[in-house]
C-alpha cells in the first residue's frame, strides 16, 4: 500500500505543469542539503577534540548534555518556521476500499523523511564514531545515540501538532516563555536542568527507555487528532464564517485602478496566507538591527545599503514577488472581463510603492543611528519604488504557481507560488543597489553614492510608462499559459 501511494504522488508530480520548476528547486535544495549536512559531519567529527583542546578538565559528553537543551528550543523553533509537513489529497481515498488508518499512517510516516530529522544524525553519528575511538563504551554510546535519535524524531511529531492544533501551540509557547523568565530571574538554570535530563541518557541505559515511550506518546497523540480529521464531512462541508466588509472609499481618488486597490485589501485582510506575508515584512523592518548595530559595518556604508533595501522593501520582497499568484484562484475570471493588463499592473504597482513609504515613515526610529543611517534607508526605499517594484512585477510575469489562499503555511518554508526563475529575478534587486551606491560611493564619497542610489530610483519613475508598458506585453504574451498554470492545483 505504501508503494501505491508513493506511485500516486510521483504521478502527481510529474505530470504537473509546474514539474521543471519543482524539479528546480528541489535540485538548488539538494545542494544546499549537501552544504548544510558536510558542515554538520564535520562539526560531530571534531567536536570531542574541541572540548578536549579548550576545557582539558572538562568531560565532553557532560558539557554536551548541559546544551542539548537549547538544541531542543533552537530545533522546535527552526521546525516550526521552516518544515514543510506532509500533505497528501485523501478526497480520492476516501471512496476507495482502503483503511482510514494505513492512510494517516503513511501520512506521519512520510514526516520522519526530513532532512530536520537527518541533520542530528549527521552530527551525532561521527560524535559517536570518535567517542567509541577514543575508549568509551560501544554499548552505552550506541544507547545515547538511539535517545537522540528517538528525541529528535519526538520533535519532528511535537511539531506537528503545534502546527496543527492551537491548544498544543499555545501551551507549548507559554511553557517556553515561563521557562526562559525563569531562567532569566535565576529562578531556575537551563544548564544544570539539561545537564541532568540528557546526561543520564550516556551514563544509565535504562533511561533509553524515556524517549521510546516519548515518541510513542506523541506519535500516538498525532494519530488520532488526524483519524479524527479524516472524514468526507470535514472535508468537503467549508465553515460559514462572518465577513466584515468595508466600503474603502478613501482609495477612490486612484481612479480607475481603485477597485483593484480594494480587492487587494480585502484579500490580505481576510485571508491566511497574505496576512502571514504581510507580518512577515513587518519583521524586515527590523532588519537594519543586525547592520547598524555591529561595529564592524560602522565604516562601510556601502554594506549597509543591503539592509536598507530590506528594511524598506519587505512588502515588496514578500508580497510583491507573488504577483499575480495571489488571484490565481479567480485569476481565470478577471482575465474573461473587458480589465486592461495595465490597470491591473498599475494597481500592484501602486500598492507596492504604499508599502515601501509606509515601512521608510516606521523606519524614522533609526535615525538614533546617525542621520547618514536613515538617509541610505530612505535612499533605499526611493530605488526600492523606482526600479526594484518593477522588476518585481516582471519576475511575476514569469510566476505561474497558484497559491491558495486560505491555506496556513509558514511563510518562511512554503514554495507555493515560489520558482527558480523567481529566486535568479530577485538577485539583481538585492545586489544591483549595493553596486550603484558603490560606485560613485569609491570614487566620491558617501554623498554621490547616495544620490547615485537615489537618483536611479527617480529615474525609474520619471520612465515609469515605458517600464510599465514593457511588463504589460510581458504578461499579455504569456497570459494563456499562465491561466492553465493557475487552473492546476498543486
Amino acid at each position: 500500500m505504501v508503494a501505491k501511494f508513493l506511485h500516486l504522488e510521483w504521478k502527481q508530480f510529474t505530470r504537473s505543469s509546474y514539474f521543471a520548476k519543482s524539479l528546480g528547486i528541489k535540485i538548488l535544495m539538494i545542494f544546499l542539503f549537501l552544504y548544510f549536512a558536510a558542515i554538520a559531519v564535520i562539526l560531530g567529527g571534531s567536536f570531542f577534540y574541541i572540548v578536549k583542546k579548550s576545557m582539558p578538565e572538562q568531560e565532553p559528553m557532560l558539557f554536551l548534555s548541559s546544551y542539548l537543551i537549547f538544541w531542543v528550543l533552537a530545533d522546535l523553533a527552526i521546525r516550526f518556521f521552516w518544515q514543510q509537513l506532509p500533505v497528501m489529497n485523501i478526497k480520492p481515498l476516501m471512496v476507495l476500499p482502503i483503511k482510514k488508518s494505513k492512510v494517516v499512517h503513511y501520512l506521519l510516516g512520510k514526516s520522519v523523511f526530513s532532512f530536520f530529522n537527518l541533520y542530528p544524525i549527521l552530527f551525532f553519528v561521527p560524535l559517536a564514531g570518535v567517542l567509541i575511538f577514543n575508549n568509551y563504551s560501544i554499548f552505552d554510546v550506541l544507547i545515547w545515540l538511539l535517545s537522540i535519535v528517538f528525541i529528535s524524531l519526538s520533535l519532528n511529531f511535537i511539531n506537528f501538532l503545534i502546527n496543527k492544533n492551537n491548544t498544543y501551540f499555545y501551551s507549548l509557547i507559554a511553557f517556553i516563555a515561563l521557562s526562559i523568565a525563569a531562567n532569566h530571574f535565576q529562578l531556575i538554570n537551563f544548564e544544570t536542568i539539561s545537564s541532568r535530563l540528557f546526561y543520564p541518557l550516556f551514563s544509565q541505559q535504562w533511561t533509553l527507555a524515556i524517549p521510546i515511550l516519548l515518541l510513542v506518546a506523541v506519535y500516538m497523540l498525532n494519530y488520532n487528532f488526524v483519524f479524527k480529521q479524516f472524514s468526507l464531512d470535514g472535508v468537503v462541508s467549508k465553515k460559514s464564517e462572518a465577513v466584515e466588509t468595508s466600503e474603502l472609499n478613501f482609495l477612490d481618488k486612484f481612479g480607475a485602478v481603485a477597485p483593484f486597490l480594494k480587492n487587494d485589501i480585502r484579500m490580505i485582510w481576510r485571508n491566511v496566507r497574505p496576512k502571514q506575508v504581510l507580518l512577515t515584512a513587518v519583521f524586515f523592518l527590523f532588519y537594519g538591527l543586525f547592520f547598524f548595530t555591529q561595529d564592524t559595518f560602522a565604516d562601510k556604508e556601502w554594506v549597509t545599503v543591503f539592509a536598507g533595501i530590506f528594511v524598506t522593501g519587505g512588502f515588496l520582497i514578500t508580497f510583491g514577488a507573488y504577483v499575480p499568484s495571489w488571484d490565481s484562484e479567480y485569476y481565470k475570471l478577471m482575465m474573461s472581463q473587458n480589465i486592461p493588463y495595465k490597470q491591473y499592473l498599475e494597481s500592484k504597482w501602486l500598492l507596492i510603492c504604499l508599502g515601501c513609504v509606509i515601512a521608510s515613515i516606521l523606519s524614522i526610529p533609526y535615525i538614533y543611528f546617525g542621520i547618514k543611517i536613515y538617509a541610505i534607508i530612505l535612499a533605499g526605499g526611493v530605488f526600492n519604488i523606482g526600479l526594484n517594484s518593477f522588476i518585481t512585477l516582471y519576475g511575476g510575469a514569469l510566476n505561474r504557481i497558484p497559491i491558495q489562499l486560505n491555506v496556513k503555511a509558514k511563510a518562511f518554508e512554503n514554495t507555493q507560488g515560489f520558482n527558480l526563475t523567481q529566486f535568479l529575478i530577485g538577485l539583481p534587486k538585492m545586489l544591483f543597489p549595493i553596486l550603484v551606491f558603490f560606485i560613485p560611493y569609491y570614487f566620491l564619497g558617501f554623498k554621490a553614492g547616495l544620490i547615485g542610489l537615489a537618483g536611479t530610483g527617480v529615474l525609474g519613475i520619471l520612465f515609469k510608462q515605458q517600464l510599465m508598458q514593457f511588463i504589460e506585453k510581458t504578461y499579455q504574451k504569456g497570459k494563456y499559459k499562465t491561466i492553465a498554470a493557475f487552473s492546476e492545483k498543486q
